[in-house]
């Protein structure tokens, strides 16, 4: 790679697969220290400097040159050789292996879902139980050195395996799996590395006792295990499926990536419609009838296999495994039956609490991602030792900030222990005396689920001081912010519904007097209104609630909630994975185009000299500009003696380019090869490989002879590539290429007598780094 992007070739996208041909470094080609190697490009993520080009981004730690993907199907001689040549049998067994990756995709997740769960509920448990008895011993400073010792023992091997092995793995995931299905490719973000540091980094870093979740690391889990069966698997690691070789497009990738995010949020919330609705609404960018009952069907394999291990784990063969997580409130304990005018008041100003706090929330989690990506950029070393510190913070406000609170009497007629001794519970003893308990320390004290489920319980109203909640309210919600970027998996859900239901019940006792709503049912708007706020989420995050407590009572409420507090979020900044997908610098394309794209054509985006190619080409005229460009797509031109006038003939793709010159199918004159090809290749040999199994330039030798030969070029070349008038507005332009999910756009001439093509619109040339790089003065005028 060279030690810049060239300007004059903004037509086209980097291609990771073939980086490699400029410095030889292969996939593994992403600088964790651009200031030295990139000097004139100016990085996303750090302070004061803002991402110049859509051809870069940062994922995990390093900044990589990304690739789009294309969904558009290939229509040249060759694939529809293929098509035609098709029996009944095969076009059968294509739809069938369909459903069947589907089913493994919602088995493996849903298994992965189970493991983490249990996983957790044990780890934490333990290190939750020992404290405990230490403490009921009075052994305060050996309980403080068992708690800090295990904190900062699983925060540092979770951080590791992000810092060292995945840095793609850091993070909750779904920003990069959201930017996947708009078309953007980026190194590792869904290799088989990165799928095995997010389950073990995500439930060391949740047993580590961060304010994170599993709940977002679970999307990306569940993209990348659909990510490893429908490309046939491993080759590096020795896993591959010949079966699977139906599936080699970026297309059904796309589809079958998106049935595994929809499968990880059923997994994390137990919840099968929520999670169609999350890859609806959140996740992809094109959808489809068809691919709605693939997602429907994967989820409700996911839900089986849950229910299935739940049922198990209840005969008590599961260790500390109780719910999980899984159910977080039963609300039928409420007995809600109606609510009156002063239950709407409370709720609307819940939402607008919700609205402010959230976007607040979102604006600090921009700056420290900021700060965090100086850090990072000084090594793994660095990112270990930031994590680190943040597990020390954590700890110590976990264990220390109990003291601040008062002992509480054990309320009478209860159904439990209190306090609680020998299992996780609402009453802490921690340093109360007999028949007393501290609620701050049964907050702090608790795996992130079981917090969330003693607030959200309807059982005691003055179960938490008010004092102890703000206390409880300032700490997550603070940690919550910090947390979130360092190097390990981490998913924002679960910080966000923790906050949001302190804060909910905060509101439920100020309005206590007038409201006929639980304290409990309030924590639970709370956390509606705050997850509305930060993701500006509405169907999917209503349905993920309603299937979490089981009653369709809350339906109107939790709505209200969550329409309002997006309403007022909206009008200070971004949704936090909006914004995330920005700061990587990954080029996303929205749905609606930029207000000045109307006042521009197509013709204004087209940048840099055009390579093309003749029907039939000259051996190294091909390697000449493979060699000197990065463009994955060339327009191949007919001239006669092939016709009468130069005409547009198609595009050749670059990798189709090399499995020619790798099999030296070459001819000593200028003429056309006929049919002899459709004989010679297979549609499979032309097929995408998996990421970074690509042929590189590099792997093909040619002599002075072969080089002086000619390529046929019209059997591969797509006859049928999407094309524009130069004229078309810009906007118009964009939308049609998002809707169809294009790579390449081929902009013709509105007027007969010049060349065939004008240039060709890649996603680069929507960006607005680019488009305001050409035409500054347009800054004035969004």
């Amino acid at each position: 790679m060279e030690s810049h992007v060239d300007v004059n070739h903004n037509d086209e996208e980097v291609d990771v697969e073939n980086v490699g041909e400029f410095d030889g470094s292969g996939e593994d080609n992403c600088w964790s220290s651009v200031s030295e190697r990139n000097m004139s490009i100016k990085q996303p993520l750090l302070r004061k400097r803002t991402n110049t080009t859509s051809q870069i981004a940062v994922i995990g730690a390093n900044v990589c040159p990304i690739e789009s993907l294309d969904y558009e199907i290939i229509e040249n001689e060759l694939f529809k050789q293929d098509w035609r040549s098709r029996k009944k049998i095969q076009i059968v067994q294509y739809v069938f292996f369909k459903w069947v990756l589907a089913l493994l995709i919602g088995l493996g997740t849903g298994l992965v879902g189970f493991f983490s769960n249990i996983a957790v509920e044990n780890i934490a448990g333990f290190k939750l139980l020992l404290t405990n008895d230490l403490m009921l011993k009075d052994k305060y400073l050996k309980a403080f050195l068992a708690f800090a010792g295990c904190n900062i023992g699983l925060a540092t091997i979770a951080g590791a395996l992000c810092a060292f092995v995945a840095p793609a793995a850091a993070g909750s995931g779904i920003p990069e799996v959201k930017a996947y299905l708009n078309g953007v490719d980026a190194p590792s973000i869904l290799a088989p590395s990165t799928l095995f540091v997010k389950i073990f980094g995500s439930v060391l870093g949740v047993s580590a006792g961060f304010v994170v979740g599993k709940e977002g690391p679970m999307v990306h889990t569940g993209a990348c295990i659909a990510n490893l069966l429908g490309q046939g698997g491993s080759q590096k690691y020795g896993l591959t499926w010949t079966w699977l070789r139906y599936f080699k497009n970026d297309r059904d990738r796309r589809d079958l990536i998106t049935c595994g995010a929809a499968a990880g949020v059923a997994a994390a919330f137990r919840a099968p419609v929520g999670g169609v609705l999350f890859a609806l609404e959140e996740a992809a960018s094109w959808w489809r009838s068809a691919l709605l009952w693939r997602t429907f069907f994967t989820t409700a394999v996911v839900a089986i296999v849950l229910r299935s291990f739940i049922q198990y784990c209840w005969t008590g063969k599961c260790g500390l495994f109780g719910e999980g997580g899984l159910i977080m409130y039963d609300v039928s304990a409420a007995e809600i039956t109606t609510y009156g005018a002063y239950d709407i008041l409370a709720v609307i100003f819940l939402g607008v609490i919700g609205g402010v706090l959230g976007s607040f929330y979102n604006y600090c989690v921009d700056k420290v991602l900021r700060t965090y990506s100086i850090i990072n950029e000084k090594g793994p070393s660095f990112r270990v030792l930031l994590v680190v510190i943040i597990s020390i913070l954590t700890t110590c406000c976990a264990f220390f900030l109990p003291w601040a609170a008062k002992c509480t009497p054990c309320p009478s007629g209860l159904k439990v222990s209190c306090p609680t001794v020998g299992e996780s519970g609402n009453y802490k003893s921690f340093q109360c005396p007999p028949g007393y308990y501290n609620d701050l320390a049964s907050l702090f004290l608790n795996t992130n689920d079981d917090a969330i489920r003693n607030l959200f319980s309807a059982r005691v109203t003055q179960e938490f001081q008010i004092s102890s909640l703000v206390i409880f309210f300032a700490t997550v919600y603070g940690l919550g912010i910090i947390t979130y970027g360092i190097a390990v998996p981490a998913g924002l859900f679960i910080p966000v519904i923790l906050a949001g239901s302190v804060y909910g019940r905060l509101v439920g006792r100020l309005f206590e007097s007038a409201s006929a709503l639980d304290t409990g049912l309030f924590s639970l708007l709370g956390a509606a209104s705050f997850l509305g706020g930060t993701m500006r989420m509405t169907v999917s995050l209503c349905v993920i609630l309603l299937e979490l407590t089981n009653d369709l009572l809350l339906l109107p409420l939790v709505m209200i909630s969550l329409l309002i507090s997006k309403t007022v979020a909206d009008c200070f900044n971004k949704g936090v994975y909006d914004q995330i997908v920005k700061l990587k610098g990954l080029p996303f394309m929205e749905a609606h185009p930029q207000a000045y794209m109307k006042h521009l054509v197509a013709g204004d985006a087209v940048s840099g000299p055009l390579v093309r190619f003749s029907g039939v080409e000259k051996v190294e005229t091909i390697v000449h500009a493979l060699k000197s460009t990065r463009h994955n797509g060339f327009p191949v031109i007919d001239e006669p003696p092939f016709s009468d006038a130069p005409e547009l003939c198609g595009l050749v793709l670059r990798s189709h380019l090399l499995v020619l010159l790798k099999a030296k199918y070459f001819s000593n004159e200028r003429v056309l090869s006929g049919t002899d090809i459709l004989k010679r290749f297979s549609p499979f040999e032309f097929a995408k490989p998996g990421t970074g199994k690509g042929l590189k330039l590099e792997d093909i030798t040619l002599t002075e002879e072969e080089m002086d030969m000619y390529i046929d070029l019209h059997p591969i070349t797509n006859a049928s590539p999407y094309t524009v008038v130069e004229s078309m507005s810009l906007a118009k332009a964009q939308v049609l290429f998002r809707q169809l999910g294009l790579r390449h756009m081929c902009v013709v001439p509105k007027s007969q007598g010049r060349p065939p093509i004008v240039g060709i619109l890649t996603r680069h040339d929507f960006m607005d780094e680019h488009i305001l790089g050409l035409y500054p003065q347009i800054k004035r005028h969004k």
